[in-house]
């Protein structure tokens, strides 16, 4: 299974957590989203995201200034 990828480099926040919520209401739980962000501020973000919607924040990375997050939807 492939993951969906998301590119919200150059938003700021809350426009990548908002635009990552978007992109997993049709997954089906277990798919991944991955998400580059430029906003250092994604990083807490999105581990309040996942926290509050009991997805699970499998990985972050940062490379060069670019936020890279793998998300797997829960049930």
């Amino acid at each position: 299974m492939s993951a969906i990828q998301l590119d919200t480099k150059g938003l700021k926040c809350p426009l990548p957590v908002l635009r990552a919520r978007k992109a997993m209401k049709p997954m089906a739980a277990g798919e991944i989203l991955e998400v580059e962000a430029t906003d250092p501020s994604s990083v807490q973000d999105f581990k309040a995201f996942c926290e509050t919607t009991g997805d699970a924040l499998l990985e972050t990375q940062e490379a060069d200034g670019v936020y890279s997050f793998r998300i797997r939807k829960g049930g």
